[in-house]
């Protein structure tokens, strides 16, 4: 994990939410709201929410993410047997478009941009849900492109989202750097010819699916790695 690529991948794509954004902040609100019971559903909320993208996608009825995350959301509830009113809903749905940023965001974007390495977003998320997480994360200035599943009206792992880095940034997926801390993620970007870092925070197994990422870390910082000072 320590040996630098030769040569290194020529610029970076993210993932959005659970890699960028903490999607489990949202169980802070929802423990205001159901005591007891708020991070059983930002749990179950962000397993249904991803259930829903490959439901939609593998059988080609597309409804946008914040649409099957506000499906996600009523479904953890109704599982939960919590009582999940218009007023609550509306909070905690406005409150993802408010994940809280991770710390280290900034810090590993700048060094990028001071590398002169090129580091955008690569999200199921729709095109506004994005902008607004990012203009309140104040990332707006360090991330170029911001390219969305929506264009093409697929989830990943479908290999026509991952396209979408290589066709924005003129390079083959070999030469971009894609990192993301989910794990079928990081497998599916493997596979489609994507560097792959899986920023593994929760410091879960691997997924067995005899598919290893490029290397694996424990925070954003582990993006330098890829990127030596000359």
């Amino acid at each position: 994990m320590e040996h630098p690529l030769t040569p290194p991948p020529e610029a970076v794509l993210f993932d959005a939410y659970g890699t960028l954004f903490d999607v489990y902040s949202v169980g802070l609100l929802a423990e205001q709201l159901f005591a007891g019971q708020g991070q059983a559903l930002a749990l179950l909320w962000r397993d249904k929410q991803i259930d829903y993208t490959r439901l939609a996608s593998m059988s080609g009825r597309y409804r946008p993410f914040w649409d099957l995350t506000r499906a996600g959301l009523r479904f953890a509830a109704l599982k939960l047997g919590l009582a999940l009113d218009r007023a609550a809903e509306d909070s905690l749905m406005n409150q993802y478009r408010h994940l809280s940023a991770f710390p280290e965001n900034a810090e590993v974007l700048q060094a990028l941009r001071t590398r002169g390495i090129r580091a955008g977003i690569l999200s199921n998320g729709d095109p506004e849900m994005l902008a607004v997480a990012i203009r309140s994360a104040g990332l707006g200035d360090l991330i170029d492109p911001l390219l969305s599943a929506h264009s093409v009206q697929r989830f990943k792992t479908d290999p026509m989202v991952y396209q979408l880095g290589p066709t924005a940034l003129g390079l083959p997926a070999k030469k971009i750097l894609f990192v993301s801390s989910n794990g079928w993620d990081a497998v599916g970007a493997t596979w489609f010819g994507y560097t792959t870092l899986w920023v593994n925070r929760a410091g879960g197994p691997l997924e067995q699916l005899d598919t290893v990422p490029t290397r694996i870390g424990s925070s954003l910082r582990d993006v330098l790695s890829f990127f030596p000072l000359t």
